[in-house]
């Protein structure tokens, strides 16, 4: 990965020291969030899953044959008087 630094040059330079002011320590660390959130999104979105195994196919089971009908008993139907 490359590291990116960014460092301004303050009034110290005039003494020959380079000084990290906290606005330039804060482009420091967005740009580490955002580096981390395109890894992030590149790893878990769409172009691919890296290091991660491809999804095995779901077998295809043949249907099972219907159980036979059960047994019934005698049918017995109310008849009016």
């Amino acid at each position: 990965m490359i590291a990116v630094a960014v460092l301004s040059v303050g009034p110290a330079s005039a003494l020959g020291n380079i000084c990290m002011t906290s606005g330039s320590f804060a482009g420091l660390l967005g740009w580490v969030v955002a580096v981390i959130a395109l890894v992030a999104a590149v790893y878990y979105g769409p172009l691919g899953q890296f290091g991660k195994p491809a999804k095995a196919p779901a077998a295809v089971q043949a249907p099972a044959a219907p159980a036979a009908p059960a047994v019934k008993g005698p049918v017995i139907k109310e008849v009016p008087n």
